[in-house]
């Protein structure tokens, strides 16, 4: 099972994840990043990396956040790879904490 970025990484978009990511499965977007699911081999490696908690395995993404599966295998699709740690959006930590912000997502 791939692991899935799930609503707190947008607006957020830290990139600690990406470094340690040994097949490179991230993908970015304006304000989020993306696993494409057909490349991650579910090493979990990323999972602690994220300051926000948005990763997680797919057997375990929270139910209000199922969608996110979907999106995930969409937007890897259509976002480029990305393999190296960038800094953050520049007001990502007046985001990390809000809630339900799929509305906020830019494609």
């Amino acid at each position: 099972m791939p692991h899935v970025v799930t609503d707190a990484c947008i607006r957020c978009k830290y990139t600690d994840c990406v470094d340690v990511c040994p097949v490179d499965c991230f993908h970015e977007g304006p304000n989020f990043l993306a696993i494409n699911p057909d490349e991650c081999i579910d090493c979990a490696v990323c999972v602690p990396e994220c300051p926000v908690g948005a990763i997680y395995a797919e057997e375990d993404v929270p139910a209000d956040q199922q969608h996110f599966i979907q999106l995930n295998a969409e937007l890897s699709q259509k976002f480029p790879v990305i393999t190296r740690t960038k800094a953050a959006l520049p007001d990502a930590d007046e985001w990390k904490d809000v809630k339900d912000k799929l509305k906020y997502l830019e494609r």
